[in-house]
């Protein structure tokens, strides 16, 4: 029972870890799209 509990808190502890590691290369931008606003203009969007 208690290594049941210690692979649990790593468990939480690893998965912790990897949320913020993921909020903060959200907020330095990581997935920001740099690339498509410059090739939007070469798509035509007006379909009739």
């Amino acid at each position: 029972m208690s290594a049941l509990i210690i692979l649990l808190c790593i468990s939480l502890f690893v998965a912790g870890g990897f949320l913020i590691a993921f909020v903060w290369s959200v907020r330095q931008g990581q997935y920001d799209d740099d690339y498509t606003p410059s090739i939007r203009i070469l798509f035509d969007d007006n379909e009739k």
